[in-house]
């Protein structure tokens, strides 16, 4: 589907499986940040010449394009950031810290990324917050229920991925978001692996905070979103300070800031990355993130009955219903598949994948993932397992 609008997919012999880490970026982004560098390159909000007049039309357009795909109130909750990691961190020390307490409870789970557990441990540290985890099912996937009967009268906020990177189990985020809200309990969303599938709708899930990153949407890469409800941002206390998030400012050490989100911005932000995660939006939004979830669908239960045939390979996550799967192949190193399946051109990823605390409940350090987008083609799963066939006689005879 739509593999003729990637460069790399038509200049190179690849076959990119690892969408989770990044994606593959269309013409169309490409595009429309050459032609900010090479036609009318200028600063934001700055000059009154017709070049930076555009700049900011586009820039701060690019907005409501956020905000009409994630269905949020208003432009005005539209944050952008350098990325995923920046947003959640601008939801711990912009907001959290300044409103939680030593005792007060953080729901999260083990299975989370490292830029939804290391802020939060950080935060821990510095004002005393009680950190808990939800408990993980036998498919170490986090339920509605294990969420409901882990929230304690010192919870006062629960910060989940809506899809984790390695299991790749999907959330039930409106009936969580549902329940935190008539419990008033702040709920926050790391969309980095849902946005880019399927459909998330910020005032429906009852979301106050929602994180995502530009580079997994194929978009450009240094660029993220934090979406938040209106009056928490108003809330928030800047990260950085400097120009363009301020009114005005004297020597006798008096200062004036501007309302957000251009609070939340200071300095000059990512403008061409911005304007490429907008056309990344549009032209998502062209092929419909329903018909890119029901491709990966296709795809993922192609992936799984094809790699069920093969007897010295353990799946973790058949019956996740997102396009990742994690799987080892027996007495072989997850690091050493990795690099033989690089012989064939064949990139995924190895490793714990920055969720360093799943391995306590798996009981494996490292898994091969896959990470599938709606580019990618079963013939291309035919090239993956003919050479995971061969994959285990290969570094039997190496260690011979």
């Amino acid at each position: 589907m739509k593999r003729e609008d990637f460069p790399v997919l038509r200049n190179k012999d690849i076959i990119y499986f690892d969408n989770a880490a990044t994606t593959l970026k269309p013409d169309v982004v490409i595009s429309a940040m050459d032609e900010y560098y090479q036609y009318y390159t200028s600063n934001i909000h700055r000059g009154l010449y017709d070049s930076s007049i555009l700049t900011d039309y586009l820039y701060d357009s690019a907005r409501f394009t956020v905000r009409d795909f994630v269905h949020c109130s208003s432009a005005k909750e539209v944050v952008f950031t350098s990325g995923a990691t920046y947003s959640i961190n601008l939801v711990v020390f912009g907001y959290m810290k300044y409103h939680l307490e030593a005792g007060d409870e953080v729901l999260l789970s083990k299975a989370e990324h490292a830029s939804n557990i290391l802020p939060w441990l950080r935060l821990a540290e510095e004002i005393g917050i009680v950190i808990r985890f939800v408990p993980l099912d036998e498919d170490y996937a986090v339920t509605y229920q294990a969420v409901v009967d882990s929230i304690g009268e010192k919870t006062k906020v629960v910060s989940l991925a809506h899809v984790t990177n390695v299991i790749g189990d999907v959330r039930d985020i409106r009936r969580i978001g549902s329940f935190c809200r008539s419990h008033h309990i702040l709920f926050h969303v790391d969309g980095a692996q849902s946005v880019p599938h399927m459909e998330v709708d910020f005032i429906r899930d009852s979301i106050d905070f929602l994180s995502f990153s530009g580079h997994k949407m194929c978009g450009p890469t240094g660029v993220g979103v934090l979406v938040g409800r209106e009056s928490l941002l108003k809330e928030m206390i800047p990260v950085f300070y400097g120009g363009g998030m301020n009114l005005s400012f004297h020597s006798e050490g008096g200062y004036t800031l501007k309302e957000p989100p251009v609070l939340l911005e200071a300095g000059t932000p990512p403008i061409a990355e911005v304007l490429g995660l907008k056309a990344a939006i549009e032209y998502l939004e062209s092929i419909s993130l329903e018909e890119i979830q029901k491709q990966e669908r296709i795809l993922k239960r192609y992936l799984v009955e094809q790699l069920s045939c093969l007897p010295f390979l353990t799946i973790y996550n058949k019956d996740s219903d997102s396009g990742i799967i994690a799987f080892n192949v027996d007495g072989v190193s997850s690091m050493d598949v990795s690099k033989y399946l690089n012989c064939f051109h064949i990139c995924v990823r190895s490793g714990n994948h920055c969720s360093k605390m799943l391995k306590e409940d798996m009981g494996i350090p490292s898994t091969v993932r896959v990470s599938l987008y709606f580019y990618n083609t079963k013939e291309e799963i035919d090239v993956l397992v003919s050479a995971l066939k061969k994959c285990q006689k290969v570094f039997q005879i190496v260690e011979n």
